[in-house]
């Protein structure tokens, strides 16, 4: 196609090279963010002046307002995340404007940030890498750091979805027993022996190491609160790769604090990526920034899988993973 006809691309954020690589050769790129962090609302409408699509990130403001404002031009926001709670999905709908999401191509990569976060709440690993890169190790003793063995453990998973299955699977490699919790049960052939649970209170007293996740939403919002915390074990391990919204954080950090809940693993967090400093205080969290599917290979194929929704459009075909 020539220059002149390839349809017209805003870029609101530095995309992994391969990506933006493919996004040059099929697009006419109008706008691009040359930083890797999300611009605020008033770039995004000025960055999509002239665009017939918009590539956006997890994080950028595309609230009610900014879509409102955009120019009639834009046909399509097509966002490299699964999830699409920073986008007005109303106000898209009411625009006309064509909403693609990227699923499915970041299970492994996401189960396997899980298990990282278990591990190392578990092992305390933060504390134990401060203390070597702070110089304040002597030595091997019998008492340093003592954690929790993960090997054997009852693991209990809020959202049995792609991602709580793949982590189901790796902890299965650790002889783990898997409980779970969702608002109805898996078939036996995605269950796989894992133990339902209708209720959480049936779940959560029996088991050592609990994992969010859930893609969250507000029936989920402030899930893990203190009266479901004090039905943990004493000495329980908390990790949350799903949404920072699944957490009260009052709640955890004062679980922390008394050693109820042992230590917590966090990739995400509520209000990211201003997160409570609270956190920060607790030697016992394991806080990683959002490094769910930051893999090379995921994020390629989250890219290559947002440009595939565009490039079906584009050739007035249904895109394969529309949300609106």
């Amino acid at each position: 196609m020539a220059e002149s006809r390839r349809p017209r691309l805003a870029l609101t954020r530095l995309f992994p090279p391969d990506v933006m690589a493919r996004a040059r050769r099929s697009y006419s790129i109008v706008a691009e963010n040359p930083e890797d962090i999300p611009a605020d609302a008033a770039r995004l409408v000025a960055m999509a002046e002239g665009a017939e699509a918009i590539l956006c990130a997890a994080g950028d403001p595309f609230g009610a307002e900014t879509i409102n404002s955009l120019p009639g031009s834009v046909r399509a926001i097509a966002t490299f995340s699964v999830g699409t709670d920073h986008i007005a999905l109303d106000a898209a709908r009411a625009r006309g404007i064509v909403v693609t999401n990227t699923p499915d191509v970041l299970t492994e990569a996401t189960a396997e940030l899980t298990l990282l976060l278990l591990l190392g709440a578990a092992r305390r690993a933060s504390e134990g890498e401060r203390l070597v890169r702070g110089g304040g190790w002597k030595g091997w003793a019998p008492t340093q750091l003592l954690g929790t063995q993960v090997t054997g453990k009852r693991l209990g998973i809020l959202g049995m979805g792609r991602i709580g299955r793949a982590l189901a699977r790796m902890a299965r490699g650790l002889l783990m027993e898997i409980h779970y919790h969702n608002r109805t049960r898996l078939p036996p052939e995605l269950e796989a022996g894992a133990i339902w649970h209708s209720e959480a209170a049936s779940m959560l007293p029996l088991i050592d190491m609990l994992a969010l996740t859930a893609p969250g939403g507000p029936g989920l919002a402030k899930w893990l609160n203190a009266e479901r915390i004090a039905l943990l074990k004493p000495g329980a391990i908390v990790v949350n790769s799903g949404r920072g919204s699944l957490v009260d954080d009052d709640a955890l950090i004062a679980a922390l604090r008394t050693g109820h809940v042992a230590a917590a693993g966090l990739d995400v967090y509520a209000n990211e990526p201003e997160l409570d400093p609270r956190y920060l205080d607790c030697a016992n969290t394991f806080l990683l920034p959002h490094l769910g599917s930051a893999t090379v290979e995921t994020r390629n194929a989250m890219g290559f899988r947002a440009l595939d929704n565009l490039d079906a459009l584009f050739a007035g075909r249904e895109p394969s993973d529309r949300v609106i």
